[in-house]
């Protein structure tokens, strides 16, 4: 059985309730999301060939303290990064290093900042130099199914339609959709509950209701959808080595769809890409 509660009468840990936010709440997650979608437009200008992600982290972590954000993922549960950096058949939780990224890798930037309790939480795509058409396709692909899963959102629907207009949408492209990882509630709390899935029915899951804030972010592989975590305990790859992507925004049920908290001030949430043998 479901449980709805109005956020302020929640405690701070996730007990599997579905916290439902009001104005407050909102503005909140607009201010700390905001940062997060400035830093990451910050960074269309910084990821090139040669560029280290641990030179990225650094960034992260400047931005942050120069805007008042504290990058939720430094220190959470043993991580000691400010990002996560996850490169081509990378699925997610990178963990930033200091091997330059190259030519024709494309690389998601995963960014959390807290802004007075609250949690901002997105990742975008970002190609380093000319990338191949495949690579471009995916991209293409991967954003169009985020998109696709924000426009299932409207109070009544439940959450099974965000994972139903994903995973239609990408298996009709001979993409895959990774089942391992899923979006979530957030706000006060980094992960609280629900749990969004990728894929599914439009039957599955609990009701979207006016005031719930959670991700969507689908993880799309060109080639089967199975990961494996590496020995470092947080990098997840793909299992047949293909490229993967992600796109990641959070959101707002309001009384008739939603509200996307991490738009781009810039306009740059998915940038023009440049693509090998182009002119």
């Amino acid at each position: 059985m479901v449980t709805y509660i109005e956020a302020d009468a929640a405690p701070y840990k996730n007990t599997g309730v579905i916290r439902l936010y009001g104005p407050e709440g909102f503005e909140g997650m607009r201010k700390a999301c905001q940062v997060t979608a400035r830093c990451l437009d910050e960074l269309v200008a910084r990821v090139s060939p040669g560029v280290t992600t641990d030179e990225i982290d650094r960034f992260v972590f400047e931005f942050g303290m120069d805007h008042g954000a504290l990058p939720a993922t430094l220190n959470y549960r043993g991580y000691t990064k400010s990002s996560c950096t996850s490169i081509n058949h990378v699925v997610c939780h990178g963990i930033p290093n200091d091997k330059p990224l190259r030519e024709g890798d494309i690389v998601n930037i995963d960014v959390t900042y807290v802004v007075d309790g609250w949690h901002g939480d997105s990742s975008r795509m970002y190609p380093v130099g000319e990338i191949k058409r495949a690579a471009e396709r995916l991209l293409d692909v991967t954003h169009e199914c985020l998109m696709r899963g924000i426009a299932a959102v409207r109070p009544g629907a439940r959450t099974g339609a965000i994972g139903e207009a994903i995973q239609a949408y990408a298996e009709a492209e001979r993409c895959s959709v990774v089942r391992d990882f899923c979006g979530h509630g957030v706000g006060r709390l980094f992960h609280d509950a629900p749990n969004i899935l990728h894929y599914g029915s439009a039957n599955d899951g609990p009701e979207l209701k006016e005031g719930m804030i959670f991700t969507i972010e689908p993880m799309i592989n060109l080639g089967r959808p199975h990961v494996k975590v590496l020995s470092d305990g947080w990098t997840a790859v793909t299992r047949d080595r293909s490229l993967s992507a992600q796109y990641e925004h959070t959101v707002g049920v309001t009384a008739d769809g939603c509200e996307i908290f991490t738009l781009s001030p810039a306009g740059l949430f998915k940038p023009g890409i440049h693509v090998a043998g182009d002119a």
